[in-house]
């Protein structure tokens, strides 16, 4: 891979060095001096002045006054400024040119996609954000998650799992459930797409959207932008506009890169001569009498860990008449993990074609296929004491004096060393060697007829499936052994699961400008939207050999089979009104009817409202003297949203289940028994959420700044509630707890100098407060796990432990209920009971970021470019499980580094506690430690060489990913959860796939 990626990148700079070659020269010629107003006759500064077809510019100075060298003195030159209108102006032999410019008035249509259908962006009354394609692709990502990371406010990404199409979770404005769904609604042009849920092993199915097929994203916040989607819109809405064919010249564009990827970091543990001196301690003889002699021994980590090969190519074609408009594209991604056996491919082609029938119908289809293939391994297992489970667990408490490999290549079983003394060890290389492989195929389907009724009427009838298939392989080898990995025989899965949506959707909007004043903006939908899944899993044990891995599951002597199938369907009626008096007051008007099958009997409807209001001061009279203000905005909204994804297509019957075996006349039968209570109540998840938000735009909108204040209650959250012993049932799910989100969010834009120098920047900001309301009525905390609670006042997934004291030093008097020694830790006894227990425990830390922060600065000079991307989250704190087993010199497994300065009597420290056979340390906030980071998450610089003789641009740049992260947090990487996408379990690292560093080369080519 890596001779490969040397030769592309020699062509790719040989290529690149005979474009500057053929741009370069010496230039001479006529010089045009001139003066640029505004409107009111104004000097205007700063304005880009440039040779037509060329990337010669300069700018206009404090006076207006600028002078620009030209070659032919018919050249035409072009005057643009942000905000105004573009002008060229033909020189035909003058020296001097005057040019006055005038308000862009596109600026106030500037549309932006909303739900079924479009708004003018000087018109909206919600909280919408607008990522354009550049942005987007800024950072080469391999799915939709990463390129929104850190781009919008009141968006937080975490990436849970850094593994090659690993999964991300993705909230907006904070967690809106606790036994549900938080993952926002993805539509994929009107299409609706699977969310990013999911486990840290398991494939994001944002991978298989490729990012360059994206025109831009709409992210919708608030009630007023998100009630057109009912039931599934409470935590906000992603839109995603891919790209059209436009009428016009064809253009045929590549974009390609190619790269290497390396881990960012390891963790310092001990070698072998350390870990023998620990293991005499721990286990009080003499295993090893001269530690000394074994050295460094084998560094684990060291084996595990690669330099990897990532590359990604598209072709693109799009075009058209005003007829027809046709866009094609595919591309093809491969990344390879930094761990060995890891990595993730996609083939993806997209097909978009519109066609103008008549005057009346216009006709449309669009197709999306992707194939998707994820290589994975067992990392992060999620029980409190990570030990040697996962691959970088085992690697890391690995004895280091094993040997990984026999003389002739194959693994060296820990059985076979050291009289068996590590056989209840994972070798690393052992867990490597299982197949975990998980297959994709998807195709998205979506075909549409309009009609304009008449003037301002139109009726759009589209139909929509979405049908996805999957497998996942698993197979351990026999030959690894029985205790190496305590499997028999070998053992096998085959998992296939199928997915099917369909969806019917009729639109009708009506939009009309009356005199000069007024404009209506009408939408009404019906849609009804059928889900089906099903799944069959096979799993087999005890295998002759390991010949035909699982693919001949019939070979083992132990099978066991099952399926699963679900149905639900919604139907839908929706209408919006938008009214806009003078392009200054604007009223939005929204309300949704949902049936679902999937609610209880006495609610299978439910009704969510929404109203907007925006209001243009910039617009009145008493403005027109504030020359430094050029737009002003002040948008409020409230309304309803629910979240049906909650809910399990049939969580509000009664189910039966089956129930062990049982013979009958000396046959066996399968019991069958109830399974749950049902609740003819059980409905969606509901939140209700006022939004107030204020746009301006200063020294005609080279300076933008938006923000948002929002609170959000989401009540009737699903919650699982005891049930006494009589009732017969352990427990009933209804809608019970409470959940309260609250924030703000900034987002500013500057373009700070537009000349042949060019300056440009965006920050955004983020701070959210998330608090449990209730649970059942009657539970005020409720465990999560060994280290985190769900407590009523309290934000979601807070640590609970004791707190750290230090080390039980030689006279002092141990705690009852501490389990601990001379030597070993002490806890505080915070009520001063004189023992330790559970009251002992306190809250020591919250997983909830305090603010996110996106910065991102772009510069050009003429061909030149240099982009940056930074990425913060602030005031989190992570539960570090890795080192908490890594601190733990209970035996037979290896341990931190730091531990070589362990208490003993003769070096009574205060930090490290002494060997003991067995032995397991409490839980304390020693393990909490802070998780806060700034990311350089993308570092990129190009060339674009524009009007060759073949082609019309080419660009070709270097980028550098997640560069540099600072952090104080002592494990691999502080953007982390081993539990995925939970709402309760957050901030929880025990070996997740760390991130890693790229250097990429990439081309851009448009013909």
């Amino acid at each position: 891979m890596i001779k490969k990626f040397t030769s592309w990148v020699s062509t790719a700079c040989m290529v690149l060095i005979l474009f500057i070659s053929a741009t370069a020269g010496a230039r001479q010629g006529i010089s045009i001096t001139g003066h640029v107003t505004d409107e009111n006759n104004q000097p205007m500064v700063g304005v880009t002045v440039k040779v037509k077809a060329s990337s010669e510019g300069v700018s206009t100075n404090a006076s207006g006054v600028y002078a620009i060298q030209v070659t032919d003195s018919k050249a035409v030159l072009v005057f643009s400024y942000l905000g105004y209108t573009t002008r060229e102006v033909a020189a035909d032999g003058r020296t001097t040119l005057d040019v006055q410019l005038t308000p862009d008035k596109a600026a106030l249509t500037e549309v932006v996609i909303v739900g079924y259908g479009s708004q003018r962006k000087a018109a909206t009354t919600g909280a919408i954000s607008t990522i354009k394609a550049a942005e987007l692709t800024q950072t080469p990502v391999a799915n939709l998650a990463q390129g929104l990371q850190g781009r919008v406010a009141g968006l937080e990404v975490i990436q849970n799992s850094a593994a090659p199409g690993g999964n991300s979770s993705v909230r907006i404005r904070g967690i809106n459930s606790i036994n549900g769904t938080s993952e926002p609604l993805y539509i994929i042009d009107g299409v609706q797409a699977a969310s990013g849920e999911g486990t840290v092993l398991t494939m994001s199915p944002l991978s298989e959207i490729n990012p360059n097929d994206i025109e831009s994203v709409e992210v919708l916040k608030d009630a007023s932008s998100t009630a057109i989607y009912g039931a599934r819109g409470s935590n906000g809405v992603i839109l995603i506009t891919t790209r059209h064919g436009k009428a016009g010249k064809s253009v045929i564009s590549y974009d390609g890169y190619a790269g290497t990827q390396r881990n960012s970091k390891t963790l310092d543990v001990m070698n072998a001569a350390e870990f023998a001196v620990l293991e005499n301690e721990v286990y009080k003889t003499t295993l090893y009498p001269d530690p000394a002699s074994l050295g460094e021994g084998t560094d684990w980590q060291k084996l595990i860990f690669r330099n990897a090969g990532i590359q990604s190519h598209q072709l693109s074609v799009a075009g058209g008449n005003e007829k027809t408009q046709l866009a094609l594209s595919a591309n093809y991604f491969d990344q390879d993990g930094v761990i060995l056996n890891t990595g993730f491919k996609r083939y993806s082609f997209r097909v978009n074609v519109d066609h103008n029938a008549t005057k009346i119908l216009k006709v449309g289809a669009s197709i999306y296929s992707s194939v998707s293939g994820y290589d994975g391994v067992d990392t992060a297992p999620t029980n409190t004491d990570a030990g040697n489970q996962g691959v970088l667990n085992a690697a890391l408490t690995a004895a280091p004096m094993l040997v990984p490999y026999r003389d002739n290549g194959s693994l060296f079983p820990y059985t076979e060393q050291f009289s068996g003394r590590y056989k209840e060890a994972r070798s690393p290389l052992a867990l490597l060697a299982q197949m975990r492989k998980t297959t994709s195929n998807n195709t998205t389907g979506n075909a549409y007829a309009q009609f304009n009724l008449a003037k301002g009427l139109t009726y759009k009838a589209s139909f929509n499936a979405v049908i996805g298939n999957g497998l996942y392989d698993y197979y351990s080898p026999a030959n690894l052994g029985q205790t190496d990995l305590t499997v028999a025989g070998g053992a096998a899965e085959k998992n296939n699961s199928r997915s099917q949506t369909l969806l019917h959707e009729s639109i009708v909007a009506y939009n009309r400008t009356f005199g000069e004043d007024h404009n209506i903006d009408a939408t009404a939908v019906y849609g009804t939207q059928s889900n089906t899944t099903s799944g069959s899993f096979i799993t087999a044990s005890n295998f002759p050999n390991d010949a035909t891995k699982n693919d001949a599951l019939q070979l083992a002597a132990i099978h066991s089979v099952s399926s699963v199938k679900a149905r639900s369907r919604l139907d839908s009626y929706a209408g919006r009104l938008n009214y806009g008096y003078k392009n200054k007051l604007f009223l939005n008007l929204t309300g949704r009817f949902d049936g679902s099958s999937k609610f209880g009997a006495n609610h299978k409807w439910g009704f969510f409202p929404a109203v907007g209001l925006a209001y243009r001061p910039i617009e009145e009279k008493f403005m027109e003297n504030v020359s430094f203000i050029s737009d002003l905005k002040i948008r409020g909204s409230w309304g309803i949203t629910g979240n049906a994804g909650a809910i399990n297509p049939y969580g509000s019957l009664a189910l039966v289940s089956s129930a062990g075996n049982y013979y009958f006349d000396h046959t066996n039968k399968t019991g069958i028994s109830p399974a749950g209570i049902p609740n003819a109540d059980l409905r969606w998840e509901q939140a209700k959420q006022v939004d107030v938000g204020l746009d301006m735009g200063f020294f005609r909108d080279r300076l933008s700044v938006v923000v948002d204040v929002y609170r959000k209650n989401t009540d009737g959250l699903l919650f699982t509630k005891s049930l006494p012993v009589s009732s017969g049932n352990a427990s009933i799910t209804g809608n019970y707890a409470g959940l309260l989100n609250r924030g703000v969010e900034a987002f500013v834009r500057g373009n700070i100098a537009n000349g042949p120098l060019k300056f440009d920047m965006s920050v955004n900001l983020s701070v959210n407060r998330n608090k449990v309301t209730g649970l059942d009525g009657f539970t005020q905390e409720l465990s999560a796990s060994n280290y985190s609670v769900i407590r009523v006042g309290e934000p979601l997934g807070m640590f609970k432990t004791y707190v750290y004291n230090g080390i039980y030093q030689t006279g002092e008097t141990i705690l009852p209920g501490s389990g601990s020694r001379i030597g070993g830790v002490k806890v505080k006894d915070l009520n001063n009971d004189g023992k330790i227990d559970a009251s002992d425990q306190t809250l020591t830390g919250n997983p909830n970021a305090k603010y996110t922060l996106g910065f991102s600065p772009r510069l050009q000079y003429k061909n030149i470019d240099l982009n940056l991307f930074v990425q913060s989250s602030q005031g989190r704190d992570v539960f570090n499980v890795t080192r908490f087993s890594l601190e733990n010199p209970l035996g037979g497994r290896n341990v931190m580094q730091g531990l070589v300065n362990r208490w003993s009597a003769t070096n009574p420290g205060n930090e490290f506690v002494s060997g003991n056979q067995g032995g397991r340390n409490p839980i304390t906030d020693r393990y909490v430690e802070n998780g806060s980071f700034t990311r350089f998450k993308n570092l990129s610089v190009g060339y674009t060489v524009q009007k060759l003789k073949y082609l019309s641009r080419v660009r070709a740049y270097l980028s550098a990913n997640n560069l540099f992260t600072s952090t104080k947090y002592s494990g691999y990487d502080p953007e982390v959860n081993v539990n995925g996408s939970s709402n309760t379990l957050l901030g929880v690292d025990n070996g997740v796939y760390p991130v890693a560093k790229s250097y990429l080369l990439g081309l851009q080519i448009t013909l």
